[in-house]
């Protein structure tokens, strides 16, 4: 069964444009929007539907852009399904609004928590988020190498630590996907070739 792709995620499509359009990525010169198409084209080469589509594009817009989207207009515009699935992949508090986030490992253990009790129907999104920035991350250490680190908050330690744990967490939720198999074999790669010689 084919996704069918309506005025819903044109929408969104604007929406990731208007907020994310001058955002990079973190460790690299590349504009944010190509993470954001690529999980969800991700999500649609999974079977995703139109939520999930439009839930991909916008998945960071609660935690990177509190002031310009707010759950109340993702559910009036979208629908509270859009909105859920955009709440899972957030790992910033409900009442956020910017500024200073919390502490990093108590923010993404508390998001690994979660993810661990979601039923797999709503952990497609999550995964091709994770799977995306997985992927991003081993070519730029392929290509930089060490030197990558310091463009994270807590460095290569805690970044594979989040990874590891993000792989098993989506494993005791019970997802099976073959994006769940593809993100173990990158984080696999990921620790093997940052491993010390």
């Amino acid at each position: 069964m084919h996704t069918r792709l309506g005025n819903r995620f044109e929408q969104a499509l604007h929406l990731a444009i208007r907020v994310h359009g001058h955002d990079q990525r973190k460790q690299s010169s590349a504009p944010y929007l190509a993470h954001l198409l690529s999980v969800c084209a991700l999500v649609l080469g999974d079977g995703g539907d139109e939520d999930e589509t439009i839930a991909a594009l916008l998945h960071d817009t609660l935690e990177d852009h509190p002031l310009e989207v707010s759950r109340a207009q993702l559910e009036e515009t979208f629908g509270p399904r859009v909105r859920h699935l955009v709440e899972i992949c957030t790992d910033t508090p409900v009442d956020y609004t910017g500024g200073p986030r919390p502490e990093w490992y108590g923010r993404k253990a508390a998001y690994l928590d979660h993810l661990r009790v979601t039923p797999p129907a709503d952990l497609r999104v999550p995964l091709a988020d994770k799977l995306d920035n997985a992927r991003s991350i081993l070519a730029d250490y392929r290509q930089v190498g060490e030197p990558l680190w310091p463009h994270f908050t807590v460095g290569k330690e805690g970044q594979l630590w989040f990874y590891r744990q993000a792989v098993a967490a989506f494993q005791q939720a019970e997802m099976s996907s073959r994006l769940l198999e593809e993100f173990a074999r990158v984080v696999d790669e990921m620790e093997r070739i940052t491993a010390p010689v």
